[in-house]
C-alpha cells in the first residue's frame, strides 16, 4: 500500500485511513519499532487492563491477604525519626 508523507507543522507524518485505525485497534499512541531498515507500527499493548476487576474479584473471594507481615517483629522506626 501506497501512503503519502504529509507535512504536519514543522514534522512529518503518516495519514491513516479509518479502516486501518480500526482493523489494527490503533488508538491515541502507536508502538513504533525500527528493525532491520524497516519501521513496524503495532497498536499499545495494555498490559494492566482488566486488572481492576481480577483485584474486585480476589477481594471479593477474600483471596487478597498477605502472605508476609506487614511490619516484622524487630523493625525499628527510631532510625526514621
Amino acid at each position: 500500500m501506497e501512503v503519502a508523507i504529509i507535512k504536519i507543522g514543522n514534522s512529518r507524518g503518516l495519514r491513516l485511513s479509518k479502516t486501518i485505525l480500526e482493523q489494527y485497534d490503533f488508538k491515541d499512541k502507536v508502538e513504533l519499532i525500527l528493525e532491520d531498515n524497516q519501521i513496524v507500527i503495532r497498536p499499545m499493548s495494555r498490559p494492566r487492563q482488566g486488572w481492576e476487576a481480577r483485584f474486585k474479584s480476589m477481594s471479593d473471594n477474600r483471596d487478597d491477604t498477605l502472605l508476609i507481615d506487614d511490619v516484622f517483629g524487630d523493625e525499628s522506626f527510631e532510625a526514621w525519626s
